[in-house]
């Protein structure tokens, strides 16, 4: 049995995902190596990205989710950078897992800005109401475990409000898994 760790502020405000797994704390060198996959045209890097969150998810052993579904960029992000990164993650673990994606599943339906330097309860109300699932699609998420794949989790604010989303759709579960995770700061 794998030792599952929760955060104080989960237990306290529990989040609308089942589970969540990150591959790495995001610091040294991760950090470097996301944003170079992230923001300089990385691909060669999204294997190896791969093979670490699928070595981290098969460590928690959660059930296998039927869908790996990507956070979803916004069309005016997905021009900046040509790709969306948690796309490229989702299509090779499925791949390599044998589960169902879809790059088109998830919309982001309002452009939001950059989160990186918002404090954590600007975070939650830039994303409140920025995603949903493809109208015609709605069905194939019922009574479906999700896994939804991103990059980096920080404070958890766009994995949530996706993961209600596919909840209030009916999905079973929806369990995330991120590369990486910022560390809580310090007190």
């Amino acid at each position: 049995m794998s030792e599952v760790a929760i955060c104080g502020r989960c237990v306290l405000t529990p989040p609308s995902f089942h589970s969540a797994i990150a591959a790495v704390d995001y610091s040294h060198p991760w950090d470097r190596i996301i944003s170079d996959f992230k923001y300089r045209s990385g691909l060669d890097l999204a294997d190896a990205l791969c093979d670490l969150l699928l070595a981290a998810q098969w460590a928690h052993a959660d059930d296998q989710p039927d869908y790996l579904l990507p956070v979803p960029l916004g069309a005016q992000r997905l021009r900046e950078r040509g790709y969306n990164q948690s796309w490229e993650l989702a299509r090779r673990c499925a791949r390599r897992l044998g589960c169902h994606t879809d790059a088109a599943m998830l919309l982001r339906i309002r452009e939001t800005p950059y989160q990186l330097s918002l404090p954590r309860e600007r975070r939650l109300a830039n994303v409140r109401g920025a995603f949903a699932i493809e109208p015609k699609r709605r069905l194939e998420v019922v009574g479906r475990r999700i896994g939804l794949i991103d990059d980096v989790m920080t404070t958890q604010a766009t994995t949530d409000e996706l993961s209600q989303v596919l909840l209030d759709a009916g999905a079973l579960s929806v369990q995330v898994w991120v590369v990486a995770r910022t560390p809580a700061p310090e007190h």
